[in-house]
């Protein structure tokens, strides 16, 4: 790993932020190749009962496991999408997903899905990448879209509370009047 890529700090920075918010039974859900999730079983472990990392790429998770082993830890392969996920995983007291909602069709499922595994009084902390809307096209080539801030913030009506925060660098503030972000991540309660 290069200490000079950006875009690794910034993902490793979005592992950071999460830290205080993890507690409980903890779901990554695409995971990648697991190296965030090993970080957060390692530093939350007195606060965390279990972490699973989930990944729809059977070779990442492969990796991951073969790379990244903590006692509190467990990889699966896993889809997001899959109506059965509940069953397959049961419920959770926190869930991080970082950069996963913009490769998803049907954000609005992936947000029902976050919502059907999140306990009562959980927190999810998420994050994508904005851009020119649902159903727009990106330059990213896995991406299906980038959603607006507003289209973002309107993901969360369903929460009890939810705080959004904006990245820039490996640096996140509060929404500023007039500024431009290229991230967003949101803290919510169920």
């Amino acid at each position: 790993m290069d200490p000079m890529n950006g875009m690794l700090l910034e993902h490793i920075a979005r592992y950071y932020f999460a830290q205080p918010y993890i507690t409980g039974r903890v779901l990554d859900i695409a995971c990648g190749s697991g190296y965030g999730t090993k970080m957060l079983a390692k530093t939350c472990k007195k606060k965390i009962s279990e972490i699973i990392g989930v990944d729809i790429a059977e070779e990442a998770i492969h990796y991951a496991q073969k790379k990244y082993y903590h006692p509190l830890l467990t990889f699966k392969v896993g889809d997001v999408t899959n109506a059965n996920l509940r069953n397959e995983l049961n419920t959770f007291d926190t869930i991080v997903s970082f950069e996963t909602i913009e490769h998803v069709e049907d954000d609005k499922f992936f947000m029902e899905q976050m919502m059907s595994l999140l306990n009562p009084g959980g927190t999810l902390i998420l994050s994508t990448p904005f851009g020119q809307g649902r159903g727009k096209p990106t330059k990213e080539p896995f991406h299906i879209h980038q959603l607006t801030v507003e289209e973002f913030k309107g993901l969360f009506n369903n929460y009890s509370s939810v705080d959004f925060y904006f990245q820039r660098g490996v640096m996140f503030e509060p929404p500023q009047e007039g500024q431009h972000y290229p991230l967003g991540i949101a803290v919510a309660k169920k």
